[in-house]
């Protein structure tokens, strides 16, 4: 935990690599001191076919999912951050986007809790 997954138009990994984006969401996460380093997962998926807004712009949207218990404060300020970096990196993309869900504890399982 927390897992970000990166979707994007293919032609998103055609100006940058998905190494470079993937390590700049991973550096962002990272900087907030909301995670231990070694937990923040991070994959990429750039799709060939889609439709944003009846057009083909491309699209970078970050979905975030983390355990619970960090405040709205602090889940903007990552959303904003997340979305501030990747602007910088890709400007000329239209459609730059992100957004938070919260795992619950009480549901959350994993193989070493069995």
């Amino acid at each position: 935990m927390p897992h970000f997954i990166i979707h994007c138009s293919k032609q998103i990994v055609e100006q940058k690599s998905p190494e470079d984006i993937m390590q700049k969401v991973y550096d962002v996460a990272e900087a907030t001191r909301l995670f231990l380093p070694e937990e923040i997962k991070v994959r990429i998926n750039p799709f060939e076919y889609y439709n944003t807004g009846n057009t083909s712009d491309d699209f970078i949207h970050v979905f975030a999912n983390i355990m619970e218990g960090r405040n709205t404060e602090q889940k903007a300020n990552l959303s904003k951050q997340v979305v501030k970096e990747l602007k910088a990196m890709l400007p000329e993309v239209p459609i730059i986007s992100m957004n938070i869900r919260d795992f619950e504890k009480a549901t959350y399982c994993n193989k070493e809790m069995v």
